[in-house]
């Protein structure tokens, strides 16, 4: 007779199956769930959402009767996630594909409803990804990317100076893996790194791969000297509109601004404005206040802004690195070890 798994685990967005052969050979006593046939297909690679094809009634039968036996889910069943405390009672953690899911978690009241539950988010499997892109942003902008497309598109030969990012200044508001990976490729061109964290506690600039870390009550005294602004900080009560129309004023004529983290961290008329007066030169932003972007937001047009549509943290690679921290992670619960980047619903990262 053989022995009960000493845990389920079921996977709830789509994994190639050589990741879930990894998570398999964790241990043995680890029962697996993984039907392909009954999740959402994958619109691109690491996609998590998938394309929102309806299950038959039979095959919905058979998806919740999987979710009512799990103790683990690799990822939220975002097909049911109003009912997901109901569906999956034994659920006592909750592996995430996103790092961001403060918001998500506390508009559902997961942590109310799933009483015991843990939710550990993906923190730092983005932070390579998103670096690139905020490196791309710089460099597009500093040897003039934009108007070397304007004047392809034109066929048109005129010669211009851009500039160069040796001895600018980068400041980075939300400096945890993310913003330490902007950090170290920006210090690789020479510029001039700026972190900004909630707490410096005990923490020196080194570190965290800049010159100088503040805390986030010095944004305001730090926004002048910013040539370059990145922001990489979560949505909460603290930061929703840390940039409005006075800490815009503040930049450096001229300034850039480039947005990785959410779109409720920028008064977006305000920025607008701004990228209209010529005050602030121009943004890469890959969130936004509503999503998707309308159509008759005035970004899309403007020419000194470049529109991500929250693909920025996207890579063909993500799932690899999920992975590899889930199965970090199991291997911790099954040990009754701490888990790594556990959720804290207070202050929603």
């Amino acid at each position: 007779m053989s022995e009960a798994p000493r845990l389920s685990v079921l996977i709830a967005s789509y994994l190639e199956p050589e990741h879930v052969e990894r998570i398999r050979r964790v241990d043995p006593g680890v029962e697996v769930i993984y039907e392909p046939d009954l999740l959402r297909k994958p619109r691109y690679a690491a996609d998590h959402n998938g394309v929102p094809v309806p299950r038959t009634p039979g095959e919905e039968a058979r998806w919740r009767s999987l979710l009512a036996k799990a103790d683990v889910l690799f990822d939220f069943d975002y097909t049911n996630d109003a009912d997901l405390p109901e569906l999956a009672p034994k659920v006592r953690w909750i592996q995430a594909s996103s790092a961001g899911i403060g918001q998500f978690v506390a508009r559902r009241r997961y942590h109310e409803r799933m009483k015991g539950a843990v939710f550990t988010t993906a923190r730092g499997v983005h932070a390579v990804p998103l670096a690139e892109f905020c490196a791309l942003a710089m460099l597009g902008f500093s040897r003039g990317l934009f108007r070397m497309h304007d004047l392809q598109a034109r066929r048109h030969w005129e010669r211009f100076a851009g500039t160069d990012l040796v001895g600018r200044t980068v400041v980075i508001f939300g400096h945890g893996a993310i913003g330490r990976e902007v950090a170290r490729l920006a210090r690789g061109f020479g510029m001039r790194a700026l972190g900004i964290k909630r707490a410096v506690t005990g923490e020196t600039a080194l570190d965290h791969h800049v010159d100088e870390l503040h805390p986030a009550s010095a944004f305001g005294d730090l926004l002048p000297r910013a040539e370059f602004l990145v922001l990489a900080a979560p949505h909460t009560t603290e930061t929703e509109r840390v940039l409005g129309a006075r800490e815009l004023a503040l930049l450096p004529q001229g300034a850039f601004l480039i947005n990785i983290g959410r779109g409720a961290l920028v008064d977006e008329p305000a920025m607008i404005a701004s990228l209209r007066s010529g005050h602030l030169a121009g943004a890469a932003l890959d969130v936004f206040a509503t999503e998707p972007l309308p159509d008759d937001s005035p970004l899309w047009a403007m020419p000194n802004v470049l529109v991500s549509p929250h693909s920025a943290s996207t890579s063909d690679r993500e799932n690899g690195r999920l992975t590899e921290l889930f199965c970090e992670n199991l291997g911790r619960y099954l040990r009754g070890e701490p888990l790594r980047n556990v959720l804290d619903i207070e202050r929603l990262y």
